[in-house]
C-alpha cells in the first residue's frame, strides 16, 4: 500500500451504526494517503424458491430509497471525518445484486476493502456478518472489519508473525499503518510445539530468530516506526487478541504456515476476527 497507489478504498454500507463505523473508518483512512473513497450500497436479489412456490412481490422501488437514504448518510460522514485531515473524492453507487460478489469483484480493483462487523438483524456482536465473513476469505485485496464502537482508538498497531507468505504482507501493511498512524508497532509471534524433539529452549531461540528475519529491512524502510517484539509460548490468536486489547489496529495474514494453496482464511485470523474489539485487517494477497 504505497503512496503512489492511488487504487480507491471500498467500503459496503447498508444503513446499519456499523457500516456508518466502517465508513468514518475508511474515511479517514483514504484521505491520509489521499486515495478515492467508493461507497457501494448493493440490493440483494430476492431467493428464487423454484416452481410452485410463491414469495411476496419485491419492491425494488423501497429498497432503491433505502440504499439511497443509507448513501446520502454515509456520504455525509465521511465528509465530516474527512474535513479535518484533508480533501476527499468520494463516489457513491447503489446496484441492484447481492452484497458479497458486488464487494468481492469491485476488491480486485480497490487498495482496501473496508465492511463492518456485522449489518442490519444480526442480534450479538459474537456473531461476525455472513458478508464480512464471505468477504474476509474471499476478497481480492486486504480486508478492514470495523466493530461499531470503533472511534476513538489509540495504542499501537499490533500484527501476527508466523513466517509465511501471507505474514510478509501482513508485516508490510503493519509497518506503513505504525508509520501514518505514529503509533508502535508490536509485532508477535506467539509458538506452540509440542510434537517436536526439541528443548522449549531450543524453540524459543528459533521464534525468536524467525521475527528477526521476519521484520529485516523494515526499520530501515521505516526508521521512524518504534517496534517493539513479542516472542511466547502461547496460542497465536489468543496471544494477539491480548496484545491488540489496548491496541488501535491488529493485522494478520489470511493464512499461516498451516494453510495450504488456495486456503481462504486460516483459524487464526477466524479467531481474531471473531473476539477482536478493535478494527482488523486480513492481508489477502491481491488478485
Amino acid at each position: 500500500m504505497s503512496a503512489s497507489n492511488n487504487l480507491p478504498v471500498l467500503v459496503g454500507v447498508d444503513g446499519s451504526a456499523t457500516a456508518l463505523a466502517a465508513v468514518r473508518w475508511a474515511a479517514a483512512y483514504a484521505a491520509n494517503r489521499r486515495a478515492p473513497l467508493h461507497i457501494v450500497y448493493a440490493i440483494g436479489a430476492p431467493i428464487d424458491f423454484g416452481p410452485g412456490i410463491g414469495v411476496p412481490q419485491f419492491d425494488y422501488d423501497s429498497y432503491r430509497q433505502v440504499g439511497w437514504d443509507a448513501l446520502a448518510a454515509a456520504r455525509e460522514s465521511a465528509v465530516a471525518t474527512a474535513a479535518p485531515i484533508g480533501e476527499l473524492d468520494i463516489t457513491t453507487d447503489l446496484v441492484e445484486a447481492p452484497p458479497i460478489p458486488v464487494l468481492r469483484d469491485r476488491s480486485k480493483t480497490a487498495r482496501l476493502l473496508v465492511v463492518g462487523t456485522h449489518g442490519l438483524g444480526v442480534f450479538s456482536r459474537s456473531i461476525l456478518g455472513s458478508v464480512s465473513t464471505a468477504l474476509a476469505r474471499h476478497a481480492g485485496c486486504p480486508v478492514t472489519v470495523v466493530p461499531e464502537q470503533a472511534d476513538g482508538f489509540d495504542g499501537p498497531v499490533v500484527v501476527g508473525v508466523d513466517g509465511s507468505r501471507c505474514s510478509v504482507d501482513a508485516i508490510g501493511i503493519a509497518f506503513d499503518e505504525a508509520a501514518h498512524r505514529d503509533a508502535e508497532l508490536v509485532a508477535v509471534h506467539a509458538w506452540s510445539e509440542f510434537f517436536r524433539f526439541t528443548s522449549r529452549a531450543e524453540m524459543a531461540e528459533e521464534a525468536g530468530e524467525l521475527l528477526s528475519q521476519s521484520l529485516a529491512g523494515y526499520s530501515e524502510r521505516y526508521p521512524e516506526v518504534r517496534v517493539r517484539r513479542v516472542v511466547v509460548e502461547d496460542r497465536p490468536a489468543r496471544r494477539l487478541l491480548e496484545e491488540g486489547e489496548n491496541a488501535q489496529l491488529i493485522v494478520v495474514g489470511s493464512h499461516g504456515r498451516g494453510g495450504f494453496a488456495g486456503m481462504t482464511l486460516g483459524s487464526v485470523g477466524q479467531a481474531v476476527l471473531h473476539a477482536a474489539k478493535v478494527p482488523v485487517i486480513i492481508a489477502r494477497p491481491a488478485t
